[in-house]
């Protein structure tokens, strides 16, 4: 009995050594996450492997396992910057972006964790910055947000070229001009709107005078044409059908040939 406690507290050591080693062994990565091995006494950072995937990973217990999250993000950046007649603007954006999942590797090695603020962030500015420069803030407050966040990303892209990031979108949330700028460009937008108002008004009246002028063109050549084709014997013509028609009706009537106007018959006693 007395050994038993001898026993037991080697025992006790060797238990709690495989806990840490098993502890220090495994690694559990979450979903939308990746792990890059560091092995510690070969040659450092894997790269020439895919990173460590979602789920349970047995490692040695002398190497390390850096997680990254391989999702997609946003990044918030609000800067200020200068248009192309030098004021200056302020742009809200947001950057949707993910690390590249088979070079994070290579990702970690060069950038290290801090990838955003080293390569990222200064990528998205120095764009914004040449962006907007080539632009009037007339342009940036009324029609052109579209345009640049398309050049903003196509700027930021390129300069992240075998960075080992990718930018996926690029959105312009807010352009923020000095009150009097923003002011000025108001008020030419309304004059110009009301402009458009007015010249719409006046080609709608033009066009409506333009139709009743031709209207009144085309009933009165109608006019012209009906009365030189009606002669004397036409109307003696059209007088004769309308007797005889009169006459086929079944009410009493007295029919006196050659005594109305022009020799047409005359139609007395309508019962």
């Amino acid at each position: 009995m007395d050994k038993l406690p001898k026993i037991g507290l080697p025992i006790l050591i060797f238990v709690i050594f495989l806990i840490i080693l098993i502890a220090k062994s495994t690694v559990t990565i979450d979903s939308g996450e990746a792990g890059v091995l560091y092995r510690t006494f070969d040659e450092g950072v894997v790269t020439d492997q895919p990173p460590l995937g979602e789920g349970f990973h047995v490692v040695a217990p002398w190497n390390k396992v850096i997680v990254y999250e391989v999702r997609q993000q946003a990044l918030e950046e609000k800067m200020q910057v200068l248009s192309s007649n030098g004021l200056e603007i302020k742009l809200d954006v947001s950057v949707w972006y993910e690390p590249l999942y088979e070079q994070l590797g290579s990702l970690h090695q060069e950038k290290g964790e801090m990838y955003v603020a080293r390569v990222l962030q200064p990528a998205v500015r120095s764009a914004a910055r040449a962006v907007v420069g080539r632009y009037i803030p007339e342009q940036l407050y009324a029609s052109k947000r579209e345009a640049i966040q398309r050049e903003i990303l196509e700027e930021t892209r390129i300069l992240l070229k075998n960075q080992y990031v990718q930018v996926n979108e690029v959105l312009v949330r807010d352009v923020s001009l000095p009150q009097n700028i923003k002011e000025a460009i108001e008020r030419k937008l309304r004059q110009e709107q009301e402009s458009l108002e007015y010249e719409f008004r006046l080609t709608k009246a033009t066009q409506e005078a333009q139709r009743q002028k031709i209207d009144a063109e085309g009933k009165a050549k109608a006019n012209e044409i009906l009365s030189a084709s009606l002669n004397d014997q036409i109307l003696k013509e059209k007088g004769i059908q309308a007797t005889v028609e009169l006459a086929k009706s079944p009410n009493a009537k007295v029919v006196v040939i050659g005594s109305g106007d022009s020799g047409l018959p005359l139609i007395l006693g309508n019962n």
